[in-house]
């Protein structure tokens, strides 16, 4: 174990013009699995985060809502902690950069570097909007390409060309707030001089702050030659006046990245054991770690440490950079339905199954992560549910009831615990340097270990035979312990189940080093269900949200709305009695039931249909029923259907049940008395 650490950790603040929609899960799902692990190893990290507050599109989507900024930023901001929350993230502060905190830093960063002659003013050329009397953002100037002649194109680079530029270099150029046609206006502004600071910068990119992807990406900026940048605005503005000026603004990304501090800041009011010196003083031990998006990594890899450096205070140790989101292969789309809201998702799916599928996909390397939701669905329902869950719930129920909630006072199989809880180190490691896929592919090898193990003992056969009681209690035993190794590795991903585990084990909040011993002699909780199999009807019903989200209001017109003719109804296929009567319905009685490795929904069963012939059958059945559950019962099979073979071996016939799906599907018995053999008439 090593010695214990200090870490302050952040994730990148999402802007407060919105609410979250998932691609902003992905950073902060990443940062709260890495923060929960540090703390479940005894290490002091804290993580703090916050709303951007500031700019350009906030002071317009008020005006457009009739809101004042100050009333918009705020029920943003409680958005998104609900929305943060309610996926498990837990962050010692969320603060915002509208606050007294980050006004005050900014204003001591600011006057250090200008002490220091890191400022300058000068006067430049803007495109103007008349109408709205405002300075445009790139962002809301459009015009035509002036490389490749394009329309529609944005102020600060063409998406049909590729081709960069200035504002005042587009071709016919309009206002997207107005309409109209910007004029060129002069204003004077404030320079941050970057290029005061390249010597530092490219001593610091290259000492292991950053992943080695940004590292060779900011080469390419050094070589291109670092610019001043432009810190301030002109008014109308929402964000901070610039000491001594009535009209100029700082620009938001000056105060974003303060806004870690401000963050921290506003904790140490509430934590006196707390020092802001020790975190953020020039000579700080504390590891500083900032979770960002590949969009922001210019501003956090040169800016924010010149910034930082400059105004005496801590860099950055490290900085961890995460791709972007998509759907089904393509970039989220409103159009297409797969801008999906977090809240949307929230009201159709569980969030731990998005931590657990983002912790399946996240790695060391700046890749974007997809979501193919067909993917999703399985792999939920066969890691989590099939397997992970899987081991409880075959075990507990055999303690339960017959062994009075009671596990064995020695361990079964000591040399098979060693085996799970060594492996703890190396799961932590590759937790620990990001490789989160990596984690989850061992931990679930360990899952299929302990299925492996219980399927060769067999504890539903053992437990009919008096004598073997003891056996089965050591192996259900085994197996719970096994389960709670598991539980431990995969606390940090899904901190909601640890609870209900913790709860059922009648044990303490786990820890990392809970893996070196096994409960012995304890007394556990009687099993509830813990996790339930995604329906894909879930999934169909989040997406026909997400659309309807999407659409526009429906007008008032005539013609807003086509309604289409009803469909014509289904034409009925009949059979004849003849047809029926080729259906050789017998009575089974099942010898044998056992999960399926790799399949969803298969039960096998080896079932006697008379005239000691036994037939192997693959069914479908297994999300209503455990498999000890079925051993020695008598159920209606089709003994003639044609064998079929599958990827598990050749079924057989075909077992029938009744129900809607999912739980509620119920095998079709014979009255009491049936025999094997016996036809169904």
């Amino acid at each position: 174990m090593p010695s214990k650490r200090k870490i302050l950790a952040t994730q990148a603040l999402p802007y407060a013009n919105g609410t979250p929609h998932l691609g902003h899960m992905v950073g902060m799902i990443q940062t709260d699995i890495w923060v929960r692990l540090q703390k479940m190893r005894g290490h002091d990290c804290l993580f703090v985060c916050g709303s951007d507050s500031h700019g350009t599109p906030i002071m317009i989507q008020a005006e457009k809502m009739g809101l004042t900024p100050e009333t918009l930023i705020e029920q943003i901001r409680h958005e998104q902690e609900k929305d943060f929350a309610d996926f498990y993230i837990e962050f010692d502060n969320y603060h915002t950069t509208h606050s007294p905190e980050n006004q005050e830093l900014v204003g001591v960063i600011f006057k250090r570097h200008r002490d220091q002659d890191n400022i300058c003013k000068r006067t430049i050329t803007q495109l103007f909007d008349p109408v709205k009397n405002m300075f445009l953002p790139d962002r809301y100037i459009k015009g035509e390409c002036p490389h490749c002649s394009a329309k529609d194109q944005y102020g600060d680079n063409c998406e049909v060309c590729g081709g960069t530029y200035s504002p005042t270099d587009l071709k016919n150029p309009y206002s997207t707030l107005s309409g109209a046609k910007p004029i060129e206006k002069q204003s004077e502004h404030y320079f941050f001089k970057l290029q005061n600071y390249e010597g530092f910068l490219k001593e610091w990119t290259r000492h292991g702050h950053l992943q080695e992807q940004v590292t060779n990406k900011l080469d390419e900026w050094f070589k291109e030659g670092l610019k001043e940048w432009d810190i301030s605005r002109d008014k109308p503005y929402f964000g901070f006046l610039i000491p001594g000026e009535q009209d100029k603004y700082f620009y938001v990304w000056l105060d974003a990245p303060v806004g870690y501090i401000a963050s921290f800041k506003k904790l140490c009011e509430r934590r006196p054991d707390l020092n802001f010196n020790e975190y953020w003083g020039k000579d700080s031990s504390v590891e500083l770690i900032h979770f960002i998006g590949k969009d922001i990594i210019y501003f956090h890899a040169l800016f924010w440490p010149a910034i930082l450096h400059g105004a005496h205070f801590r860099t950055p140790t490290q900085i961890i950079v995460n791709g972007f989101l998509t759907i089904d292969g393509q970039k989220m789309s409103k159009s297409r339905g797969t801008f999906i809201k977090a809240r949307t998702y929230l009201n159709h799916l569980q969030p731990e199954y998005l931590r657990y599928y983002f912790a399946a996909k996240l790695s060391d390397r700046i890749e974007d992560l997809d979501i193919h939701f067909d993917d999703f669905t399985n792999r939920i329902n066969a890691d989590l549910v099939g397997k992970f869950i899987n081991i409880a719930s075959r075990c507990a129920s055999f303690i339960n009831k017959h062994f009075d909630s009671q596990l064995t006072a020695e361990c079964p199989e000591p040399d098979l615990y060693q085996t799970f809880a060594q492996a703890g180190d190396d799961i932590a490691e590759k937790w620990e340097s990001m490789n989160f896929s990596q984690a989850i592919r061992q931990i679930m090898a360990l899952a299929d270990r302990a299925n492996q193990y219980i399927d060769e003992k067999k504890p539903w056969a053992m437990i009919k035979d008096p004598e073997q009681r003891p056996q089965v209690h050591a192996v259900c035993s085994m197996g719970m312990n096994l389960f709670r190794v598991l539980m431990i590795y995969l606390k940090p991903v899904l901190p909601h189940t640890a609870k209900q585990v913790e709860t059922f084990l009648k044990v303490p909040p786990l820890q990392w080093n809970d893996k070196d011993k096994p409960l012995l002699n304890h007394t556990i909780g009687e099993f509830q269900p813990l996790m339930s199999r995604i329906d894909p009807k879930q999934i169909e019903a989040m997406k026909m949200a997400t659309k309807e989200e999407m659409q526009p209001a429906a007008s008032n017109n005539n013609n807003a709305e086509k309604i289409a003719p009803p469909a014509p109804e289904a034409k009925k296929e009949f059979i004849s009695i003849d047809d029926f009567a080729k259906v050789d319905l017998r009575v089974a009685k099942i010898l044998e039931a056992a999960a399926v490795e790799g399949a969803d929904k298969l039960l096998r069963l080896i079932v006697d249909i008379g005239s000691d012939e036994k037939r192997q059958i693959f069914a479908g059945i297994k999300s209503a029923y455990q498999p000890e559950e079925l051993i020695g019962r008598h159920v209606v099979i089709v003994a003639n259907l044609e064998p079929r073979k599958m990827r598990f071996g050749v079924s057989e016939g075909m077992v029938l049940a009744a129900g809607p799906g999912g739980k509620d599907l119920w095998v079709i018995s014979p009255d009491p008395g049936a025999e094997a053999g016996s036809k169904v008439k």
